[in-house]
């Protein structure tokens, strides 16, 4: 470990000259580059030299124990070096964890589908109150969120939506989303006042961009329609929205977010490449799916991963045994402690994977 973090301080220290290089500094696509991976290193390259700097007081500290004869004196560099030596062992770890493979996929743009389960109007309201949630989170983070394709309920509900949000490391923090949703709470048209339980599924994907991913035309059927309800009302005079449907796969795409056919059929094929490279990568990739599966849940729909009590003002992610009681909050966009809370169980996971390994 500590030969890895030598040469990434070296590399760290390069990059960093590098930067204030004149001939760097004029090529902007250079520099960017250079850039970016100094930013990535950085907290492994701080972590080295407080790693250093205590390895070396632990070491001063021994040195004058033994020509120290005050007991005053030797009391305390014990102290010292109990508690430097304990601080080291907790910066191991934070190390250990610095030092796992980044996810290649964490800087990419993320494509998301929510869909109403079990609870039929209940759940279409449901997926309403996710997607306000994900877009008010989204315009936290100053990510620019798109509509693809959006079927409504007449009582404001959605039935399924599907919209990419834009933004440096959106899959990073998004990721951990996929899966059943669970609310509990009293609908509006009951009289009765009894608690109702629904579910609604969210699908979260990275955007592939210029993907190598080939498509055969006899493996698709390519629909058209009329765009209609929010993001389409601008243009249901006309069937521009495009539907493309995969046989093989049997994955669907749809999308109306553009005025014209020509820009939601190029848009709906970027999807569906993405969505056909997570597919394949998955299936032909078993170390991919066992790393998967070392990690916080499967991201697998048909797991229930979270309830939303609406009486007790509780929010419960069953995969890490979480709870808060700001459930309003939260559904306002206040997500960031529990996407913390999941990255952190999330590389714990993977460190205990590559222990046993």
């Amino acid at each position: 470990m500590l030969d890895k973090l030598k040469n990434i301080k070296e590399k760290y220290d390069s990059l960093s000259a590098s930067m204030i290089d004149p001939n760097i500094t004029a090529d902007i696509k250079e520099y960017t580059r250079i850039a970016k991976e100094y930013s990535t290193l950085q907290p492994i390259a701080e972590a080295y030299d407080k790693y250093s700097k205590l390895v070396g007081d632990i070491k001063s500290a021994q040195e004058l124990l033994e020509i120290e004869t005050d007991k005053e004196m030797l009391d305390l560099l014990q102290a010292e070096i109990k508690e430097n030596k304990a601080e080291l062992e907790k910066l191991e770890e934070e190390i250990k964890i610095l030092l796992l493979p980044k996810d290649a996929n964490d800087d990419k743009n993320v494509i998301m589908e929510i869909r109403s389960g079990a609870g039929g109007e209940e759940s279409s309201l449901f997926c309403y109150v996710l997607f306000r949630m994900y877009s008010m989170y989204a315009e936290k983070m100053r990510w620019k969120i798109e509509v693809l394709d959006m079927n409504e309920t007449e009582l404001n509900g959605i039935k399924e939506v599907s919209f990419m949000i834009k933004g440096l490391g959106a899959f990073s923090k998004l990721k951990y989303e996929s899966g059943v949703h669970r609310v509990q709470r009293v609908p509006e048209t009951e009289s009765s006042g009894r608690i109702h339980t629904s579910t609604s599924t969210v699908a979260v994907l990275p955007e592939h961009e210029d993907v190598d991913v080939e498509i055969n035309e006899k493996d698709i059927k390519i629909d058209t329609y009329r765009s209609s309800g929010a993001g389409g009302q601008h243009v249901n005079t006309t069937d521009s929205a495009i539907r493309i449907t995969h046989f093989p796969t049997g994955i669907v795409v749809c999308c109306q977010d553009e005025r014209s056919q020509g820009k939601n059929k190029d848009k709906a094929f970027k999807i569906l490449k993405s969505k056909l490279y997570d597919y394949y990568q998955m299936q032909k990739d078993s170390e991919y799916a066992a790393n998967r599966k070392s990690q916080v849940g499967t991201g697998d729909r048909s797991e229930r991963i979270r309830t939303y009590n609406y009486p007790q003002g509780r929010l419960t992610d069953h995969r890490i045994n979480y709870t808060e009681y700001n459930l309003q909050s939260f559904l306002d966009g206040n997500i960031d402690n529990l996407i913390e809370n999941l990255r952190m169980a999330d590389q714990r996971a993977k460190l205990e994977n590559m222990n046993e390994d």
